[in-house]
Parts: structure tokens; sequence; C-alpha cells
């Protein structure tokens, strides 16, 4: 059962984080991020970590999409007013995501995994956050810059043209 659980999860986030960036509606496009928070979280759940599962739907679930919704709604964009995707923007970063994922993956074919150890079982929030800020600084980071980049697509999505 775990494993169908973890397929549908999976198969749901992949889904809405397609139709996040798809959507032609912001507001939409915020629901569907709130779906794929969702689906995180039950992943978290499969993963017995309850507490990150927590910290994923009251934070970012609930904060961030609020404060990203919020400056939707106060910008009031109109239907003719949104920006429209230009091409060259478009193949430009369908460009960039292939080079980043083609550097990707060469450079994990090079590389010699060792083999598969389990994670240490973190019960406390004190030695969650050591473990997060020593063994897994870098995705942290990354984490974060991702947020940023969420953040200034928001702002960017609904800004107007001003001509």
């Amino acid at each position: 059962m775990q494993d169908i659980l973890f397929y549908i999860f999976a198969v749901l986030a992949l889904l809405c984080g397609a139709l996040v960036i798809l959507s032609r509606s912001p507001v939409n496009s915020a629901m569907f991020l709130v779906l794929t928070m969702i689906c995180i979280a039950g992943l978290f759940i499969l993963l017995q970590a309850f507490f990150l599962a927590a910290v994923q739907l009251i934070f970012y679930a609930g904060a961030v999409i609020v404060l990203f919704l919020f400056v939707i709604m106060l910008l009031d964009l109109k239907e003719e007013q949104r920006r429209k995707i230009k091409t060259l923007g478009a193949l430009a970063g369908i460009i960039s995501v292939l080079a980043i994922a083609g550097t990707f993956w060469r450079s994990l074919a090079q590389t010699r995994l060792p083999a598969a150890t389990l994670t240490p079982t973190v019960n406390d929030t004190a030695s969650l956050g050591r473990l997060l800020f020593t063994g897994y600084t870098l995705p942290f980071e990354i984490l974060s810059v991702l947020l940023l980049v969420a953040m200034v697509g928001v702002i960017l999505l609904s800004k107007k043209d001003l001509k």
C-alpha cells in the first residue's frame, strides 16, 4: 500500500508542478502550487517525517502561498494586461533547462556513488537543525534559492506591462 501511495503522490506532485508552469492564470498557478505542496507533504508522511510534513503544510502551503496570492490579488490583473509568453524567452528557457539537465546527467554518470545507507533518524528539532546545517547544507541552500526564484516568478507573472 505504501508503494501505491508513493506513486500516487509522486505523479500528482509532478502533474500539479507542471500545471503551475502551464497555467495562464497566476491565481490558478498558485492553487496548483498548493496542491503540489500537499502532495510533497504526503511523501514526507510516507517517509515518516511528520515534522517536515507539518512544516510543509503550515509554512509553505499556508503562509507562503497566501503571501503569493496576496501579491497577485493586490495587483488586480485583468486578462488583457497579463504578460504573453514570448517565443524567444521560452526558447532560451528550454535551452538553458536542457543544458543544466545534460550537465547534471553527465556529472551523475561520471561519479561513483557509495552504497546506499540509511540516514539517521531524527527525533527532535535540535538534531534536525544540526543535521540540516551540517550534512545537508547544499540541498538546504538550493531549496532557499528555489524559493527565491519562485517569489521572483510570482512578482514577474503579476507585473503589469508598462508601455
